[in-house]
């Protein structure tokens, strides 16, 4: 008797679990094309600290540092959670010497229950300048890895749904996006994703395009000084889908104090989430930055989850990046 109420506990926990995982990815859509498919989505992960690693959310940030730019990040989502998702992140990106031309790489990692994805993009941005700041246009290309392994899911009785795993989607994509920034104000917007991919009756993947899949990421901000030791970053980011469905994804109202360029304290309102989220970041020193931040849901997730917890670290090579001459965008 005890061994089954340990299994129903455990199941009741894995199920919530898988619940929420589909929340937080997206569940399969039924495709628009053929009835006899469903749409494969791994959905675009979320993080609290994209704005000091503009790469994640936009291709044309790519080499706006002036430097070579090395940032890696940790991300657990909804703390105490079973199968909650793990992400983590790693991006390189710099200018060529002429400052105009510009590449990357972005490779970002997932866990969610018991799928795994991976997911590796290059960039290439092109700068040009203008009379008081800069305009970049960049492209990506990559392929979405994503693979799952069901036989750690415990059952009351065997089930062989669950004895063999799904074969692995590998799904190549392009985005591209545009960008500015000037020592004010930055304002972008990207589609990180051109293409869509739907599993067919015959169990194979097949790749499509749909205006009504694209999502736009605007991102945009400024700097206001109040004196050179106090500065204050207010920004906005937000996630529009052309599908009436559902087209405001994410919305973000962030600000940033500014403590002598070495300490920075803010925090968001993630709107559609009701997510309250805290940060606090240190410029050590001119190239080496770390940032922690936290996430905590006041509405609808407040009673399954405790928060989620977010750690970031960047470093930058070379002599552009000085203490005479930060960068905020």
């Amino acid at each position: 008797m005890g061994r089954i109420v340990t299994l129903l506990s455990k199941e009741k926990k894995c199920r919530l679990g898988a619940i929420l995982v589909f929340i937080f990815m997206g569940a399969s859509l039924p495709g628009q094309a053929e009835p006899d498919s469903s749409s494969i989505s791994l959905a675009y992960p979320v993080y609290s600290q994209y704005l000091q690693n503009g790469l994640v959310i936009n291709p044309a940030y790519t080499g706006t540092r002036g430097a070579l730019s090395g940032f890696l990040s940790y991300r657990k989502q909804w703390l105490g959670t079973p199968g909650a998702p793990v992400l983590q992140s790693g991006s390189l990106h710099a200018p060529f010497k002429n400052d105009k031309v510009a590449l990357g790489i972005l490779a970002q990692f997932m866990q969610y229950g018991y799928t795994k994805s991976t997911s590796i993009y290059g960039s290439y941005a092109y700068h040009i300048r203008m009379a008081k700041g800069k305009l970049s246009f960049g492209l990506n290309a990559g392929v979405d890895i994503s693979n799952s392994d069901y036989s750690g899911i415990e059952t009351l009785q065997p089930d062989g749904v669950f004895l063999t795993n799904d074969d692995p989607y590998i799904l190549p994509n392009v985005g591209a996006g545009a960008y500015y920034f000037s020592n004010k104000i930055f304002a972008g917007i990207s589609v990180p994703q051109f293409m869509s991919y739907r599993k067919t009756s015959t169990n194979s993947v097949q790749a499509y395009h749909s205006f009504s899949d694209y999502d736009f990421i605007f991102s945009g901000g400024g700097l206001i000084t109040f004196a050179d030791f106090l500065k204050f970053k207010p920004s906005v980011l937000l996630r529009y889908s052309l599908d009436e469905a559902e087209q405001i994804k994410q919305f973000d109202i962030n600000g940033n104090f500014i403590l002598a360029d070495i300490i920075w304290v803010g925090g968001s309102w993630r709107t559609n989430e009701e997510v309250v989220v805290g940060i606090l970041q240190f410029q050590i020193n001119p190239q080496l930055m770390l940032g922690f931040s936290y996430d905590y849901p006041v509405g609808r997730m407040s009673s399954y989850s405790n928060g989620s917890a977010e750690f970031a670290l960047r470093y930058e090579f070379g002599s552009k990046v000085s203490a005479a001459n930060p960068r905020y965008f």
